[in-house]
C-alpha cells in the first residue's frame, strides 16, 4: 500500500518532466471540462427544455453548437502568432466595446427579462459582454508589458487601463449586468497586481471596488434582499432565500455517492437556473459529494496548471495575460461554488464550462486556447518544437506551428546587464597623473619633493632636473651618434 503513492509521484514528476507537457494538460482540462458540461447541461435542462420548448434536447442544442464553436476558437487562438495576437489586442478592446454599446439600442439588442445583453445572430444569442473579457485580458496584458519596459509612471500604467475599464463597467451596468462588472473588476486587479504596481495602490482599487459593489446591491431591490437574505436580516424561504436553500436541498439529497446521473429531483422546477447558475447543486445532487470534489479538483489542478504556465514564461506579456487569464477563471469557480454551498450571496456567475451558456463558453475556450499557446512558447517546449523539419502545405493546415523563442528588446537587454552588474561599495577616487619619475604621492593630492630652484635666466640647472629627461642638444647628439649620416639643421630657419 505504502508503493502506490510513490508510483503516482513519480508518474507526475515525469509527466511534468516533459517540455511539453503545460500545453497537454491545458488541452485536456478544456477537453474534459467541455464534456463534463455538455453531460451536466442535458442532464439539468431537459425539465425545462421539455416544458419551454417541447423538446428535452433544445438547450443542450445550442450549449453544442456553442462548444464546437469554442473548440474552433481554441485551435485558432493556439495557432495566432504572439506578435500578431498583440497588434490586435487594440482593435479587439475597441470592437467589443462598441459592442457594448450597441447592444443597449432598443431594436438592436433583445430585450429579455427587462435587460438588454445579447444579440440574436440566426438563432443564437451572442452576449458582448463575455466577448470582452478577453479582448481585456489580451490588451491590458500588452498594454502593461509595453509601459513597464518602458519605465513608465504610475500615471501613466493606470490612465489607460482604468478609463477603459470603468466605461466597460458603465456600459455592462446599463444593461444591467452587476455579475459581469464584477468579473470585469477581478480582470484589473489582477492585471494591476501581476504588473508590480505598489501594494497601497492596489488596496485602494480593492476598496473602492468592494465601496461600489456593496452600494450596487443595495440600490436594486432584488439584489439586496439575496444579501439581506444572507447576512440573516430577512428570513424569506419562498422569496429571496429560495434559490439557495434549494441548493443546499440537493446537495443534501445527494449524499457522498449521488442519486445517480439524470436522476435530479431539483431540476424538476424545484431549483430555477439548475442548468446554468446552480448547476453545481445538480451535480452535487446526481454525482454526490465525490463527483463535486472532481469538478473542484480539475479547477484546482487547471489554477495550478496556469501558475505553471506563467512562472515558465518568459515573455512578460504572456505572463502578465496567462496570470489574468488563471485568477478570472479561478475566481468564478470559487464564487459559483461559494454561493451554491452557501458560503457566498448569490451573484450570478457562472460556472466556467460547466454551466449553461453560449456565449461563456466560447470566451472560456478562447482563453484557455491563449494559455495552450503561451504554454507552447515555454523555453523548453520552444526548443523541443523548434526541430521540426518543414512540412507541405496539407500538414502545416493540420499540424501547428513551430513555437518562436521570446527575444527581449534592446532595452531590456541593457537593462538586464545593468542589473547584473556588480555595485561598488565606495566610489571611486579620480585618478591624478602621476609624475615621470613615478615618485608616490602622499594623500593630499599634492608631491612631498622639493620644486627645482631655477636661475635667472628662468632655466633649470642640469643637476636638477628630473631623471629621464634630457635637453634638445643632448638628444640631438645622441640621434647623431646613433646615425652619422644625419645632417641636422639648424633651428633658427632654413637654408
Amino acid at each position: 500500500m505504502l508503493a502506490w503513492p510513490r508510483v503516482i509521484a513519480e508518474a507526475v514528476r515525469n509527466l511534468l518532466a516533459r517540455p511539453t507537457a503545460s500545453f497537454h494538460l491545458i488541452v485536456g482540462m478544456a477537453i474534459v471540462l467541455t464534456i463534463l458540461g455538455l453531460v451536466m447541461v442535458l442532464s439539468a435542462s431537459s425539465v425545462e427544455g421539455y416544458s419551454k420548448e417541447g423538446s428535452a434536447y433544445s438547450l443542450f442544442t445550442t450549449q453544442v453548437i456553442f462548444a464546437i464553436l469554442g473548440l474552433v476558437v481554441f485551435y485558432g487562438t493556439v495557432r495566432l502568432p504572439v506578435r500578431l495576437l498583440r497588434r490586435m489586442a487594440g482593435p479587439m478592446i475597441v470592437l467589443t466595446t462598441l459592442l457594448c454599446a450597441l447592444v443597449l439600442i432598443p431594436g438592436v439588442g433583445t430585450l429579455s427579462q427587462g435587460a438588454r445583453r445579447w444579440f440574436v445572430i440566426y438563432g443564437l444569442s451572442v452576449q458582448p459582454s463575455e466577448l470582452v473579457k478577453v479582448a481585456l485580458c489580451v490588451w491590458g496584458a500588452h498594454l502593461l508589458a509595453s509601459r513597464r519596459r518602458d519605465n513608465a509612471t504610475m500615471g501613466e500604467l493606470l490612465v489607460p487601463l482604468l478609463p477603459v475599464a470603468v466605461l466597460i463597467c458603465l456600459l455592462i451596468l446599463l444593461e444591467p449586468n452587476l455579475s459581469t462588472t464584477i468579473t470585469i473588476a477581478i480582470i484589473v486587479g489582477a492585471l494591476l497586481w501581476f504588473a508590480g504596481l505598489p501594494v497601497r495602490v492596489f488596496l485602494a482599487f480593492g476598496a473602492t471596488v468592494v465601496v461600489f459593489a456593496v452600494g450596487l446591491a443595495l440600490v436594486e431591490g432584488y439584489r439586496s434582499e439575496r444579501v439581506r437574505s444572507f447576512i440573516g436580516a430577512i428570513h424569506d424561504p419562498q422569496g429571496a432565500g429560495y434559490q439557495a436553500r434549494q441548493a443546499l436541498y440537493a446537495l443534501a439529497n445527494g449524499g457522498v455517492f449521488g442519486v445517480g446521473l439524470g436522476q435530479s429531483r431539483a431540476k424538476w422546477n424545484y431549483l430555477p437556473n439548475a442548468h446554468n447558475d446552480f448547476i453545481f447543486a445538480i451535480v452535487g445532487e446526481e454525482l454526490g459529494l465525490l463527483g463535486a470534489l472532481v469538478v473542484i479538483s480539475l479547477f484546482v489542478g487547471l489554477m495550478l496548471i496556469g501558475i505553471r504556465i506563467a512562472l515558465r514564461s518568459e515573455d512578460p506579456f504572456l505572463k502578465l495575460m496567462t496570470s489574468t487569464i488563471t485568477v478570472l477563471i479561478t475566481a468564478q469557480a470559487i464564487i459559483n461554488i461559494g454561493y451554491v454551498v452557501g458560503l457566498l450571496p448569490v451573484t450570478g456567475i457562472q460556472l466556467p464550462l460547466v454551466s449553461a451558456g453560449g456565449t461563456s463558453t466560447l470566451t472560456v475556450l478562447a482563453m484557455l486556447g491563449l494559455m495552450a499557446n503561451a504554454a507552447r512558447h515555454e523555453p523548453e517546449s520552444v526548443a523541443a518544437l523548434g526541430d521540426v523539419k518543414p512540412l507541405g502545405w496539407r500538414a502545416r493546415l493540420s499540424r501547428l506551428p513551430a513555437p518562436v523563442a521570446y527575444r527581449p528588446s534592446r532595452t531590456d537587454q541593457l537593462r538586464e546587464r545593468l542589473a547584473k552588474r556588480p555595485r561598488r561599495s565606495e566610489p571611486v577616487a579620480r585618478r591624478r597623473p602621476q609624475a615621470r619619475d613615478a615618485r608616490p604621492i602622499a594623500s593630499g593630492g599634492r608631491s612631498t619633493s622639493p620644486r627645482p630652484r631655477r636661475t635667472e635666466t628662468g632655466a633649470i640647472p642640469r643637476t636638477e632636473r628630473a631623471p629621464g629627461r634630457r635637453s634638445h642638444s643632448a638628444r640631438g647628439g645622441a640621434r647623431a651618434q646613433s646615425d652619422p649620416t644625419r645632417t641636422t639643421r639648424p633651428r633658427d630657419g632654413w637654408r
